[in-house]
């Protein structure tokens, strides 16, 4: 947890030694208070006592009580403002972290465990940082201050207030091998709980179209049962804390009046007023003492599951990013996008997903890449940003390693459109214009035009608020053909040298996207397009087309040159479309 300390700046240091410096202030006024109470009683004890004295022995105790208050409530502010500062230093660090992480590296973490990191993780450091500036700054410096000030008032009583101590440390010895264990279950089933949350509510509709509700419900519960049992067990234990400190300290203070009643009856009547006045005292200490072993022993209960959340966010921080920045932005062509004999696997896989893969397109081409459901179609794209790097071989952008290239250059190329239509929460504007692709801004004419192009327009402007309209966050309020387009259109707004359409039309009705393919051939003639598809009628006039068989290239060529010679993609062909249908496409 401590290395996650520097995110602390020098401003936050600086506050946390006033606090430091505040603290002390606090424990010194409030240890000073017995002293006048001692003074008092000896006071009253004594003939020809001013009461005037003890007013002002009483106004001096009332003013270390102010002076205590208003020390421990500027303290507390500053350790407030330290820890949220601290809190959303390490949550931007995290998000940042989280964005710079490769798609592999991203899958080691679950999206909910990940949520849990930025949000609950952090707040159990905030807290203990919090607390830890108040209670682990005053608890030590109390009680070492106390035990000073009660040396050498008698060794009875300090026998009895150690005592009491070793008890109560026991006791918190005890629960915490015990409780502390269970912290780690804690997070991992609260990861659980957001996973299972996040996925019954991305899937309401599903959920409902086939009455699994009571089975939704049974999952959560489960679940949910769970973290509450363990919950509960955490509080059972921490419950023994309170009437253990309870019994601590009245029978330490019982204990403190019967040695001192015994040492009073037992001693000259010169020093029973003494031993009296010090029992007073020793008393208001010896509570200070056990009061100081109880903050600490709170703390000590808090830094276990601190340091399991500091572990999870370390844990996410500390992963090794495998994408790294290259130092090119300009590459010696425009527009080409070139696989030389380029082999893939996961990470974690033994057998490769892509094999030798070859071809190059050009500026202006038209690329098709089609093959049976996990040929490695989409994998294949996903080499071109970079969301994974190439096992063996090379892929180019204009004549450049994309590895060489740096991230933000690469990107700015490609108008890339996944697989699954994402829409971020915000207008049908913001989410056009998404992005700055290194310019200044996307303008209300570009949006408009890109729009138009991707076949948008119609139901855009139907909206209530027309460009204008709120898209709910993953477009849960359109339809999933109007999200394809208003992804399609993001792309376009980009003007870029690549698009990349990663079966970007399957949603779209077939009328639909003979406009959109005609208006996008127009719009894009000077880029460069690969598109993965499943249906032939998307790809069959496109310039090459690139078939893939289990990761391997099957054939290459045009639609009609591939009919001849390529015994798979005729046979998908075959699947979709009548022999005079092709023969005439």
């Amino acid at each position: 947890m401590f290395k996650l300390l520097k995110n602390l700046n020098r401003k936050d240091w600086l506050l946390a030694f006033c606090c430091l410096i505040l603290v002390v202030s606090q424990v010194y006024f409030d240890l000073k208070m017995p002293d006048y109470m001692s003074q008092i009683t000896r006071l009253v004890q004594t003939e020809g006592s001013k009461m005037s004295d003890i007013l002002i022995n009483g106004a001096y105790m009332l003013a270390c009580a102010l002076a205590s208050f208003v020390l421990m409530s500027i303290a507390g502010y500053f350790a407030a403002t330290v820890s949220s500062n601290f809190s959303m230093r390490t949550r931007k660090k995290l998000f940042d972290k989280v964005e710079s992480l490769d798609t592999a590296e991203v899958k080691q973490f679950s999206t909910s465990s990940l949520i849990t990191r930025t949000t609950n993780d952090i707040t159990q450091i905030q807290m203990v940082v919090a607390m830890g500036l108040q209670l682990m700054i005053k608890a030590p410096v109390t009680a070492v201050w106390a035990v000073l000030k009660i040396l050498g008032k008698g060794w009875q009583w300090s026998l009895a207030t150690a005592i009491g101590v070793v008890i109560l440390l026991t006791v918190i010895a005890i629960l915490s091998s015990i409780v502390v264990p269970k912290f780690k279950i804690i997070q991992k089933l609260i990861d659980r709980l957001n996973g299972e949350t996040r996925e019954n509510l991305t899937g309401i509709r599903v959920v409902r179209a086939f009455n699994a509700e009571k089975y939704q419900e049974e999952k959560f519960q489960n679940t949910n049962s769970k973290l509450t049992k363990q919950l509960i067990f955490n509080q059972k234990m921490f419950s023994i804390m309170q009437p253990t400190m309870n019994m601590v300290m009245h029978t330490l203070t019982l204990s403190i009046y019967f040695i001192g009643a015994i040492l009073i009856s037992n001693s000259v009547f010169a020093d029973k007023l003494t031993i009296f006045s010090n029992m007073v005292v020793f008393s208001s200490y010896s509570m200070h003492v056990i009061m100081s072993f109880l903050m600490l022993a709170m703390i000590f209960m808090m830094l276990p599951r601190a340091q399991v959340s500091a572990d999870r966010i370390n844990e996410v921080l500390n992963t090794k990013v495998t994408i790294k920045d290259g130092d090119k932005t300009q590459g010696k062509e425009i527009g080409t996008v070139e696989f030389r004999d380029v082999s893939f696997k996961y990470p974690d896989a033994d057998e490769y997903l892509l094999r030798n893969i070859s071809f190059k397109a050009n500026k202006g081409d038209i690329i098709a890449f089609i093959g049976s459901t996990g040929s490695g179609k989409s994998t294949l794209i996903n080499l071109i940003p970079r969301f994974y790097d190439a096992t063996e071989g090379e892929v180019l952008v204009d004549g450049i390693n994309v590895k060489e290239y740096k991230l933000e250059a690469l990107y700015n190329k490609l108008g890339y459109i996944p697989q699954k239509a994402v829409l971020f929460s915000g207008t049908v504007t913001s989410n056009v214009s998404y992005g700055d692709n290194g310019k200044e801004g996307t303008t209300q004419e570009q949006v408009k035009e890109a729009i138009r192009v991707a076949q948008a327009t119609e139901f855009v402007e139907k909206m209530d608020d027309g460009y204008n309209e709120y898209i709910a966050q993953g477009g849960t309020n359109v339809s999933g053909g109007q999200k394809q387009r208003l992804a399609i259109a993001r792309a376009i707004a980009r003007n870029p040298e690549i698009y990349i359409f990663d079966d970007s039309f399957s949603a779209l009705d077939y009328k639909t996207d003979a406009k959109l393919r005609k208006e996008l051939k127009e719009y894009t003639k000077d880029a460069t397009c690969l598109i993965v598809a499943q249906r032939i009628g998307t790809i069959m006039n496109a310039d090459k087309i690139v078939v893939l068989d289990e990761g391997r290239v099957a054939g290459i060529g045009t639609h009609k040159e591939l009919l001849k010679t390529c015994e798979v993609y005729e046979q998908i062909a075959l699947s979709q479309l009548s022999k005079e249908e092709l023969e005439n496409g």
